[in-house]
This record gives structure tokens, sequence and C-alpha cells, in this order.
């Protein structure tokens, strides 16, 4: 089993990871600093593309899998599965990313788990 960062620590190096491939990152809610879930709201230009959620897995490391709503939603249906989420999991950081190539962005992430 794999020690996991402190989400806080997580969380800054993923929308750095994002800003520096010139997208932009923005942190919608703050969780818990050190146990915190993160949930990754995925756009490209501005359209809904993923949403990617960080689980542990059975064999005790942690891992991206895909959540909520899928490519091109509506804005109202996204915005209810998130305070749905919020509301379930008070310390629970999600964090809206615009990235250029998000089918790119989202294989790299699952693949590194």
């Amino acid at each position: 089993m794999h020690q996991r960062l402190p989400a806080s620590l997580e969380a800054t190096a993923i929308m750095r990871r994002v800003q520096s491939d010139g997208g932009f990152a923005t942190l919608l809610k703050k969780g818990d600093a050190d146990r915190g879930a993160l949930l990754l709201v995925i756009r490209s230009r501005d359209r809904h593309m993923a949403c990617l959620e960080r689980v542990l897995s059975l064999d005790g490391n942690y891992q991206w899998r895909s959540a909520g709503p899928v490519d091109s939603v509506a804005d109202r249906e996204l915005g209810e599965f998130l305070e749905k989420r919020t509301r379930f999991d008070d310390d629970l950081w999600i964090i809206e990313l615009d990235v250029a190539q998000p089918e790119r962005f989202i294989a790299e992430t699952t693949s590194v788990g």
C-alpha cells in the first residue's frame, strides 16, 4: 500500500500541472487539508467533458475513476451533481480544470493512479 499525500498538496500539484500546460484551474470547494477526497471537473473550452474522483482500490492504492455526469451535460445537471456530493462529503475538494486536450489529460491521469 502506498502512503497518500495530503489532499491539499495533491490538489495544489494538480492545479499547477494544468496551469503549467497552459490550462486553467479553479478551486470550487476546499475540503479537509489532510484527508479530503478529490473530485476533478474536466472542461475544455467551457464545455463539460468528465468528472474524475480519486478512490482507494482493492489493492490499497489510490486511482482515478470516472464519476458523475458525462460529456456535454447541461450546467444545471452538473451543478446538481456537485451540490449532492458536497452535501454528502463536507471534506470534499472540487477542482475545475479547463484543458486543451481533455482526452489526453484524462488518460494520463487515470493511468498514473
